[in-house]
């Protein structure tokens, strides 16, 4: 069961209280409250969920074999704070009294802090409408499992270099067997795609296409000609990528992404540590020996970086690391990206 919350009530958890207003307003919009009656757990040791989970109402147990170890109440400053989070869950969390929770997709809030402090992404600077609907396309494509492979600079770059092309019901998008030029994202509308094959000229159905699915890469990535075609089925609105900024951006240098025993072996020979996540939550769960200068300051404070070091940066997920990466080669520092963030480092070596 879902209740209306004071949106004040979001705008106070960290780390959404660092984002910009409108992008607090955009999240605000996607966040659903729930109500967890006496008893009942929000998840439990060992858990994988990729999510923010904060009390807004009531009192919460955090459990570990049986034991209470910490209850945190709705109102309070602990309740500010996402609750122990990390992953896999090193705690159970059940509700001691009827509570009120939210929970927020970590992903898209950790895109939300990647863009909101490499300070050139807007939803404002992406659309002229103000249909609440208007971003929808952008958060599909964003969870899908490619977007997230692909660092975050080089994401923002796609979404500024795309195109708006119309469409009427009809009109053919690709044909195929035409050499590929675009790479697409479906903003309004849907799509049937077809293959023609010997047995079936006219085409057969591959699939049908909506709002926040893309097409068109294979053709790209391969150098070949389009496989299938594509068709609308209603008016529709398309944002296309043009083959030359689609290939330069997903080729440009990978990342010098390293596990923690990798990181620990650069350290060990003279390398820093650098969290680039913001101070509530370097706070709360960092490395130790760990330099914290959150991404929205990097740039100004690059310079007062050691040239001739090493850098191994983390954060939660590698987003805003990677973004912190891309930022430290432009000024020939050299630095190595943590896989899966701070959750990857032995519990020996965190502290809380």
């Amino acid at each position: 069961m879902s209740i209306e919350i004071d949106p004040s009530s979001i705008k106070e958890l960290s780390p959404i209280n660092s984002l910009n207003s409108e992008n607090i307003q955009d999240l605000i919009k996607k966040v659903k409250s729930e109500v967890i009656q006496t008893g009942h757990y929000l998840f439990k040791i060992g858990d994988m969920d990729k999510s923010h989970v904060y009390v807004i109402k009531g009192d919460i147990e955090l459990v570990v074999d049986k034991k209470i170890v910490k209850t945190i109440s709705g109102g309070s400053a602990e309740s500010k704070h996402p609750l122990a989070h990390s992953f896999p869950r090193t705690v159970s969390a059940r509700a001691k009294t009827p509570s009120v929770i939210v929970r927020v997709n970590s992903d898209m809030l950790d895109i939300m802090l990647t863009w909101d402090q490499t300070g050139s992404y807007s939803v404002e600077s992406l659309e002229e409408s103000d249909d609440s609907d208007s971003t929808d396309w952008m958060t599909r494509i964003l969870q899908t499992r490619a977007f997230h492979r692909i660092p975050p600079a080089n994401i923002q770059a796609m979404f500024m270099r795309m195109e708006t092309a119309v469409y009427k019901p009809g009109d053919i998008v690709i044909q195929q067997d035409d050499p590929g030029d675009y790479f697409y994202i479906i903003k309004e509308g849907r799509c049937l795609v077809t293959r023609a094959t010997p047995a079936n000229p006219k085409g057969v159905k591959l699939a049908t296409l909506s709002v926040g699915d893309s097409f068109g890469e294979e053709a790209l990535i391969s150098d070949s000609k389009r496989n299938a075609t594509v068709t609308m089925l209603s008016d529709g609105h398309l944002m296309r990528l043009n083959k030359d900024d689609f290939n330069s951006l997903l080729n440009e240098p990978l990342l010098n992404w390293v596990s923690y025993i990798e990181a620990k072996q650069i350290i060990e020979n003279g390398g820093l540590w650098l969290d680039v996540r913001l101070p509530a939550e370097y706070k709360a769960k960092h490395i130790k020996g760990t330099i914290n200068i959150p991404l929205i300051f990097l740039r100004m404070k690059a310079n007062s970086l050691d040239t001739s070091k090493k850098y191994v940066i983390y954060c939660d997920t590698g987003r805003r690391s990677s973004a912190a990466s891309f930022l430290l080669n432009e000024k020939d520092i050299s630095s190595y990206v943590l896989t899966d963030g701070v959750d990857s480092a032995d519990s020996a070596d965190i502290e809380e």
